[in-house]
């Protein structure tokens, strides 16, 4: 175990840690376990998030600051499964109307008490295109009575299909059965905002000195691309069950000085990893180091706007491209953290879905570059013909730098393509990706839910981060019936086979959690294939 010593970030952590109030030599409720002084839990991000508007989130490093600030109706537990938050209960008729009601001792952290119309209030700010949220097309996904054609301007937001029966009792009424709504609900499009401070406050309303949350945490300090930090809610409806007193996330880019510091006990969490360096870690430190699957694909995206590059209109010049990327040397040689080798998009290790037999993979890589050659050559392309000239676009990371320098130079070698790198921070990143200006991009999509759907509707023709714009009819079909087909598995394998097909997008790796964590916290979610914790679970022992 790591010997463990709280280190100041700034001046002002050190005197907030050391003024903690400390819950002496306590022990837990439930297992017994001696507690330490120290309830602070501490993780290191890669990058600021954009916002903390639940509305207006769209990214990883933001919903996991939300989580901690702000509750939904339900949430999630150790292993993914969808439990109580505001709501208390819930029941459904034929999965179409779900009622939900809300618990009496749920408030703001302003002391406010949380009422159905809250709900009313954010789920209807969340699909107005007045909002501009950029998941507003998730509340569509949820077929709620009404939100495509709120969304398309037809309907007024007060026609959504969220009726407050009373102040307790929330109905939702869809447009098709969706047995999984609840699974949907845990996201932070739905979780409730306080009307009062948006409406007084505007954008700065989640402001340290404005916001009010209602979850396990209140928002304490943000300083741009430096820190965030917050502190236990008293108003929480289980604030007596929460043992972790304060949450500090400090952002550091690069990967290796995360991990330095992070083997120097300033922190407790760290993810990711530097790519290679799991191995090492899991000898050195057995009780921290640990990889887990994640339900995140790992991808570039093509353009396939009308004013993008030319070449890469042509299927065979996309598939050329895919074909050359070795991804066995990328999953075993460079980041060695458990990640699988993807030539789909669903993740494999998501719920219900079995990877069907897609053609290129089954090929061996040296069968790959041959075809690879063939297409690029058919293409007037290759060292034979024209030099493709591309740039492909990521956001500022080492391991990203590495994947896109090794995959660069293998289309360099065997395709004889010039790759232009180039990196940028976070919201300059996804700025320069929403206005399609690339030719390849950096992606990577989390699922927002354990179902197949959570990945193949980004491949929507129209969706808010097909930033691509690949588009195939026959996919936006099968995605009109899927949520309410009798075969969703075989569904989803087709899509994947029309995907391929095309090669509308290029799949890399599968995403495995490896991280770092201080052996002294314990309650980290390990089955939670979303990688969804809450530090309202989580409680530091003693040190031995």
């Amino acid at each position: 175990m790591k010997r463990r010593t709280v280190l100041s970030f700034t001046t002002a952590t050190f005197v907030a840690l050391s003024t903690q109030t400390a819950l002496g030599q306590e022990t837990h409720p439930e297992t017994g376990e001696t507690l330490a002084e120290n309830q602070v839990f501490s993780y290191r991000l890669l990058d600021q998030f954009p916002t903390l508007d639940p509305a207006l989130n769209e990214e990883t490093v933001g919903f996991h600051a939300i989580r901690q600030l702000f509750e939904a109706l339900v949430s999630q537990d150790a292993d993914g499964n969808v439990i109580p938050g505001v709501a208390e209960s819930w029941e459904n008729t034929d999965y179409t109307t779900w009622t939900f009601t809300l618990r009496e001792d749920a408030r703001w952290s302003n002391g406010d008490p949380i009422t159905t119309e809250d709900f009313l209030y954010s789920w209807r700010r969340a699909v107005d295109p007045a909002t501009a949220s950029p998941y507003a097309w998730y509340i569509e996904l949820s077929s709620i009575e009404n939100a495509t054609e709120i969304l398309a301007g037809e309907a007024d937001p007060e026609t959504l299909g969220v009726e407050a029966v009373d102040e307790r009792t929330l109905r939702v009424n869809l447009t098709r059965p969706l047995p999984f709504f609840p699974t949907i609900a845990t996201y932070a499009t739905f979780m409730p905002v306080h009307r009062a401070t948006v409406e007084e406050h505007g954008d700065d309303w989640t402001a340290p000195e404005n916001i009010v949350s209602n979850g396990a945490y209140v928002l304490e300090e943000v300083a741009l691309n430096e820190r965030w930090s917050a502190t236990k809610n008293p108003e929480y409806w289980d604030a007596d069950s929460v043992i972790i007193e304060e949450v500090v996330g400090v952002i550091i880019n690069d990967e290796n000085q995360a991990l330095t510091r992070w083997e120097a006990d300033e922190f407790d969490h760290v993810e990711p990893l530097p790519n290679g360096a799991f191995p090492r870690l899991q000898e050195q430190y057995p009780d921290e180091a640990t990889s887990v699957p994640r339900l995140c694909s790992y991808y570039y995206q093509i353009n396939q706007r009308p004013d993008a590059h030319p070449a890469l209109q042509d299927p065979d010049v996309r598939r050329a491209l895919s074909l050359a990327v070795d991804r066995d040397v990328i999953v075993d040689q460079i980041l060695q953290g458990g990640q699988l080798a993807a030539y789909n998009f669903i993740h494999a290790k998501t719920a219900g879905f079995t990877v069907p037999e897609l053609d290129y993979a089954t090929m061996t890589q040296a069968e790959r570059d041959a075809e690879a050659v063939e297409l690029i050559d058919a293409a007037g392309f290759g060292p034979d013909g024209e030099v493709l000239e591309l740039e492909l676009i990521y956001n500022t990371s080492e391991s990203h730098r590495q994947i896109a320098t090794i995959i660069s130079q293998m289309w360099k070698q065997k395709l004889g393509v010039d790759i232009t790198l180039t990196n940028y921070e976070w919201t300059t990143y996804l700025d320069l990706r929403k206005a399609g200006n690339f030719d390849l991009a950096r992606s990577g999509w989390c699922a927002d839910y354990n179902e197949g759907s959570t990945f193949t509707k980004i491949l929507r023709t129209d969706h808010e981060n097909n930033d691509g714009k690949y588009s195939n009819p026959e996919i936006d079909a099968i995605l009109d019936t899927v949520l309410t087909s009798d075969d969703p598995n075989a569904d989803y394998a087709e899509i994947e086979r029309l995907l391929a097909a095309d090669m509308g997008i290029i799949p890399i790796y599968h995403y495995a959690n490896a991280f770092m964590l201080d052996s002294t916290i314990k309650g980290w979610p390990y089955n939670n294939a979303e990688n969804n914790w809450y530090v309202k679970d989580f409680y530091r022992i003693a040190a031995e």
